[in-house]
């Protein structure tokens, strides 16, 4: 892998093909797990590049791998085509479907979630074989349609077909909108764990009046709650923060207001670091909601373990190319929720994200700054140019 290359000079916005093409795949309302034509959009324009198209759909979801070359090292773009529901239309100053340029940003549902990195990723690689048709490595890119959903039946389900047939990826990029401030501030590294608790607590129902011949479940359960988000469950490490506990949703009553529940549902979440396992942080959170007396039933699910990418070249290369194309210099980062980037650092020891600004990922009015659009493909092209290129 060598340094990554000067950058070449960029066109104007309105001349733009990758803006064209985000503005082709958010006109398509694939609302998850809905691909709405996105990804055949995006196999036509590749095949022609000596891409090979697979299809892995599965329940529904629409799971799309593209290929180029069969030597090492592999080089994946990594994405996802489903964008989440825009809400109520009227709230949106234009049809969410129909993306639109105001005051110098491209607005629409899944512009920055992620339908501009996307089209970046294509773009690149449209650019980068034309400039090198004799690369060294492949190229790939896995495409999924069940990221904003369960994520049960997309990404998962292409790796375990890829991992069943001994395919290797070396190098794993993920187009997760990822900065915060500007384009180029931050890259992914890792993703901290999730572990998620629906708790059931039972009382004894009763007439607020008499609180003697009832027993109240929210009474009994606070207390609790109040331990759980405030334990120090760890420290967390150099690479990621704490591990912290929020209460997401709580339910109990009749709809009465003058009688005492007989059950109180809590729903809560754990994001955790690496230095805690999932099974002790269930150990522990048991032993204290035993420990306050509570009649309790509690259903676990694990939505995710913590991944990081290996110390190795992929993290320098591209803090490398975004500082030569955008004059950044990138903090690396593992905050923020899930992403596919859990179902491939099973198979890839380099797993990194890298997208545009996510001030606005799932709003009303989500929009992503046109400026941004072609230095971003420009950071993909220089990655894709130091790993393959000799």
């Amino acid at each position: 892998m060598r340094a990554a290359p000067q950058a070449l000079a960029r066109s104007p916005a309105a001349a733009s093909p990758t803006l064209a093409l985000v503005k082709a795949l958010a006109a398509r309302a694939s609302v998850t797990p809905a691909d709405a034509g996105c990804q055949d959009l995006l196999a036509d324009r590749l095949l022609a590049s000596g891409f090979v198209a697979e299809r892995f759909d599965r329940n529904g979801v629409c799971n799309l791998w593209l290929r180029r070359g069969t030597r090492r090292p592999t080089f994946v773009f990594a994405g996802h085509t489903d964008v989440v529901p825009p809400g109520p239309a009227e709230r949106w100053q234009s049809d969410p479907f129909v993306p639109v340029e105001r005051e110098g940003f491209l607005v629409g549902r899944g512009v920055a979630d992620m339908k501009t990195s996307v089209a970046a990723f294509v773009v690149a690689a449209e650019e980068f074989v034309a400039q090198n048709p004799g690369h060294g490595g492949s190229i790939a890119m896995l495409l999924t349609s069940d990221e904003e959903g369960p994520a049960v039946d997309g990404t998962v389900a292409v790796v375990e077909a890829l991992a069943a047939r001994s395919e290797s990826i070396d190098f794993c990029l993920v187009g997760e909108p990822t900065c915060v401030q500007r384009l180029g501030d931050t890259i992914k590294c890792g993703r901290r764990g999730s572990l998620s608790a629906h708790l059931v607590v039972h009382g004894r129902q009763g007439h607020v009046a008499y609180p003697h011949l009832a027993r109240n479940p929210i009474h009994d359960v606070a207390p609790a709650l109040a331990e759980l988000t405030t334990t120090e469950w760890d420290v967390g490490n150099a690479d990621f923060p704490p591990t912290s506990c929020q209460v997401s949703n709580i339910h109990a009553g009749t709809g009465a207001g003058n009688v005492i529940p007989g059950r109180c549902e809590v729903d809560f979440n754990l994001r955790f670091a690496p230095v805690s396992s999932p099974e002790a942080l269930r150990t522990r959170v048991e032993a204290i909601l035993r420990a306050h007396r509570l009649e309790f039933e509690l259903q676990w699910t694990l939505g995710a373990r913590p991944f990081q990418c290996a110390a190795g070249p992929l993290v320098e290369v591209l803090s490398a190319s975004i500082e030569q194309v955008l004059g950044v210099q990138p903090v690396r980062s593992t905050t923020g929720g899930t992403s596919d980037g859990r179902f491939l650092a099973t198979i890839c020891p380099q797993v990194v994200e890298f997208g545009p600004p996510n001030a606005t990922v799932h709003m009303v009015d989500e929009r992503v700054c046109i400026a941004d659009i072609d230095p971003l493909k420009e950071v993909y092209r220089h990655l894709l140019a130091a790993v393959l290129v000799a």
